[in-house]
C-alpha cells in the first residue's frame, strides 16, 4: 500500500532547466520583436483636432459637439426601439391573441417575394425562353441571325424568318460565324448562294481564355510574338462598316438583336465586336437564358438573345445538334450516331485513326480504345466516347463541311419585293470587299482533312408559347376537365363506378386518350432518344420538356 502524500509536490525545478526554460522565452521574444520590425510599427494615429491658425474654429467645434449629441440621441433611441420589440414579443408569447402591427406588413411583403420567385421557378424555361426571344426582335431594327459555316442551311429557322418579315420594318441580315473550320472554296460557294437571299457577313469570332494564369501567360507571350491563332477576330470590320452605313442612312441610334440556335456563337460574336467578355461563353448549350442589352457606341447597341426552341417533329441529327439539351440529359449514343450517320465515313476513319467500321457501335468501341477510355474491367466505355463525338461535333475544334443546294430557290416565306426591302439601306459593294479581304484573311483547312457532312435542311424551331408540346397538352387537359365538369352538372348525380374508374385512370393516360391521330403519328416518328424520356414510370405523355431544357 502507497504512502498518502501529505504535502503537495514542490514546484523547484534544477536551475539547468529553469535557465533553458528563460532562454527560450529570450529567444521568443527577440523572434517576435524582429518580425514587429519588418511589419513596421503602426501605432494609432492622434485625431491633432483643429489648428488654432484655422479659420472658424469654434464654429467647426460646435458642430462635431452637435454630431456627437445626435449619435448619442440616436443609440439611445435604437436602444429604446429594441426593448419595446422585446417587450412586445413577451406580450406575445404570453397572450397569442395579440398581433404584431410591425411585424405585418414585412411578412406580406417576403410572403410576396417568395410567391414571385415559385412562379418564376415553376415556369417552363422553353416558355421563358420564347417570351425573350420576342422581346429582342421587337426591340431590334436589325437582326443578326448567326450561322455555323459548317452547317448554315440547318442554323436557319423559317419561323423566326418568318416573325421578323411580320415585324415590319426590319432588316434580317446572316453572319457566317466559325468560318475558319470550313474550306476556302466551300464558304464561296455558301456566300454567293445566301447572298441571292440576304446580306450576308463571313466572320471569325475570337475565342478568349478564361483562365487568369493563361491570360498572364499569354500576354508575355504578346510581347515577344505575334497573336495566337484563336484570339484573332475576322470580319469584324466589315460587320461594322455594315451596321455603321444602316445607322447612317436611318438617320437615328439602332438597336441591333443577335439570335440563332445554340452553339452557333452569338455572345463570341458580341464579345469580339465589343473587344471585351461582357456575354458569358461556355461550351454548354442554352447559357443565355435572357435578353442583354451592350452598348458598342453612342448610336448602336447590340442586344443578346436566348437560342431558339427547337420543334421535336425535326429529324434526330437535326434534334442532336440544334436542340439545347446537356450531353447526360439525352442519351450521347443515339444522338452520337445519328449525326454519325450523316457523315461521309471514309473521312471519319481518316480523321479519327480509326479501323474501317460497319455500324455506329462498331466506330463507338474502336474510338474509345483511341481515346483510352475504359471502363471497370477494360472493357471500352462506348457512351463516353459517343459524348466525346458530340461535344466535339458541337463545339468549335472539329472541322467539317456541307454542300449547298445545286440549285437556289427562294423559301415560302421569302419573294423579290421582302429580297429588295432586306437588302435596302446596305452599302453591298463594300460589303463584298471586306468579305473578300477576310476570306483571305482566314486560314481555313484543306478540303482533304475537313468531313464532309449531309445537311437535313432548315431546322424548325418553336416562337410561340402555344406551340411549345407541353402547352398544349396543358389546354387539352383542361379543355377535357371544363366538359367533363359540364357534363356532371347536366346529369346531376354521376355514378359511384364511374367515379372509379376515373379515379383509377392516370392524368398521362386521359392526356394520351385526348390527343389527335396527328401526334400520335409524330410521337412514332420522333427519334429513340427522345421517347426513351417519354416512357418512364406513368407519363407516356408526349412531353419533351425533360429532354430539351
Amino acid at each position: 500500500m502507497k504512502r498518502p502524500k501529505l504535502k503537495k509536490a514542490s514546484k523547484r525545478m534544477t536551475c539547468h532547466k529553469r535557465y533553458k526554460i528563460q532562454k527560450k522565452v529570450r529567444e521568443h521574444h527577440r523572434k517576435l520583436r524582429k518580425e514587429a520590425k519588418k511589419r513596421g510599427r503602426k501605432k494609432p494615429r492622434k485625431d491633432p483636432g483643429v489648428p488654432n491658425s484655422a479659420p472658424f474654429k469654434e464654429a467647426l467645434l460646435r458642430e462635431a459637439e452637435l454630431r456627437k449629441q445626435q449619435l448619442e440621441e440616436l443609440k439611445q433611441q435604437q436602444k429604446l426601439d429594441r426593448q419595446n420589440e422585446r417587450n412586445k414579443k413577451r406580450k406575445l408569447e404570453t397572450d397569442p391573441d395579440v398581433k404584431l402591427s410591425n411585424t405585418e406588413p414585412v411578412t406580406e411583403e417576403l410572403g410576396q417575394r417568395k410567391a414571385k420567385k415559385a412562379k418564376t421557378s415553376k415556369q417552363n424555361p422553353k416558355r421563358l425562353y420564347c417570351q425573350e426571344l420576342k422581346k429582342v426582335i421587337e426591340a431590334s431594327d436589325v437582326v443578326l441571325e448567326v450561322l455555323d459555316a459548317r452547317d448554315p442551311l440547318g442554323c436557319r429557322c423559317p419561323q423566326v424568318e418568318e416573325a421578323i418579315i411580320r415585324g415590319g420594318q426590319k432588316k434580317l441580315v446572316l453572319v457566317l460565324n466559325k468560318s475558319d473550320l470550313v474550306p476556302k472554296e466551300n464558304l464561296e460557294n455558301w456566300l454567293s448562294y445566301l447572298n441571292k437571299e440576304l446580306p450576308t457577313v463571313v466572320f471569325k469570332a475570337s475565342t478568349q481564355q478564361k483562365d487568369k494564369r493563361k491570360r498572364i501567360k499569354l500576354e508575355k507571350v504578346k510581347k515577344k510574338a505575334a497573336l495566337s491563332k484563336s484570339e484573332v477576330c475576322v470580319g469584324k470590320q466589315g460587320l461594322w462598316k455594315l451596321l455603321e452605313g444602316f445607322q447612317k442612312t436611318s438617320g437615328k441610334a439602332i438597336h441591333v438583336g443577335v439570335i440563332g440556335f445554340p452553339n452557333v456563337g452569338k455572345s463570341s460574336v458580341i464579345n469580339s465586336l465589343k473587344q471585351e467578355q461582357i456575354c458569358s461563353v461556355g461550351v454548354s448549350m442554352g447559357l443565355t437564358r435572357c435578353m442583354q442589352l451592350v452598348p458598342l457606341d453612342t448610336q448602336i447597341t447590340i442586344i443578346d438573345s436566348p437560342c431558339f426552341i427547337v420543334s421535336p417533329l425535326n429529324s434526330a441529327p437535326a434534334l442532336a445538334l440544334r436542340s439545347p439539351a446537356s450531353i447526360e440529359v439525352v442519351r450521347p449514343l443515339e444522338a452520337a450516331s445519328a449525326i454519325l450517320s450523316q457523315a461521309d465515313a471514309q473521312q471519319v476513319v481518316l480523321k479519327f485513326t480509326v479501323p474501317v467500321f460497319t455500324n455506329s457501335l462498331e466506330f463507338f468501341t474502336s474510338f474509345a480504345q483511341r481515346r483510352g477510355l475504359h471502363q471497370k474491367g477494360g472493357s471500352p466505355n462506348v457512351e463516353g466516347a459517343a459524348k466525346v463525338l458530340w461535344s466535339e461535333w458541337t463545339g468549335a475544334f472539329l472541322g467539317y463541311y456541307c454542300h449547298p443546294p445545286a440549285s437556289w430557290t427562294p423559301p415560302p416565306h421569302f419573294n423579290e419585293s421582302i429580297v429588295t426591302d432586306m437588302k435596302w439601306g446596305f452599302d453591298l459593294e463594300e460589303l463584298e470587299k471586306n468579305n473578300a479581304h477576310s476570306i483571305q484573311a482566314i486560314k481555313s483547312p484543306h478540303l482533304a482533312s475537313s468531313i464532309l457532312f449531309q445537311s437535313s435542311g432548315l431546322t424548325n424551331g418553336v416562337i410561340d408559347e402555344k406551340d411549345i408540346p407541353e402547352e398544349l397538352l396543358k389546354q387539352k387537359k383542361q379543355k377535357q376537365e371544363q366538359e367533363s365538369y359540364e357534363d356532371v352538372d347536366d346529369q346531376g348525380i354521376v355514378d359511384e363506378e364511374g367515379d372509379d374508374e376515373s379515379l383509377a385512370m392516370s392524368p398521362a393516360e386521359e392526356a394520351c386518350e385526348t390527343l389527335p391521330e396527328k401526334s400520335r403519328a409524330d410521337k412514332q416518328s420522333a427519334p429513340s432518344f427522345v421517347l426513351d424520356k417519354m416512357t418512364e414510370e406513368e407519363d407516356d405523355v408526349y412531353d419533351f420538356s425533360t429532354d430539351y431544357v
